[in-house]
């Protein structure tokens, strides 16, 4: 058994391709019109696109209950999900340049260094860097 497809909750499908194309640099993969104006829309990072796709999934705009949830982890803080780079600290200046907002500065915990951004389509996100 392998995971192949990750879902990440966004509130606007075009905003979140757009977003984590251009700034965090992924591939759209698939995009495929389901109806009601929702897409079927995958992206895989360019340095393994083999990997896992990652589903821009527009749950909170049709399920309430995943609207809530979004929303409680954004709230405290809590990433959706995590990213995993080489150097935090030289990605944590790329996406700052690019204007991506950051929660959390590049910090040392234990065996790795994390920083947390905002996806602006309604999420944490947490990029991880072992040590």
């Amino acid at each position: 058994m392998k995971a192949t497809v990750i879902s990440i909750p966004v509130r606007d499908q075009a905003k979140a391709l757009a977003f984590y194309t251009e700034k965090l640099g992924f591939i759209k993969k698939r995009d495929i019109p389901v109806g009601g104006g929702n897409r079927w829309l995958t992206i895989v990072s360019k340095d393994w696109q083999d990997g896992p796709e990652l589903s821009l999934e527009p749950g909170p705009n049709h399920f309430e209950p995943c609207k809530v949830f979004q929303e409680a982890l954004k709230d405290a803080g809590i990433p959706w999900t995590q990213f995993d780079v080489q150097n935090v600290d030289t990605e944590y200046e790329r996406l700052k340049d690019l204007g991506v907002e950051f929660s959390m500065q590049p910090t040392e915990m234990g065996t790795v260094k994390v920083a947390v951004f905002d996806d602006t389509c309604g999420n944490n996100i947490q990029l991880v860097q072992g040590l």
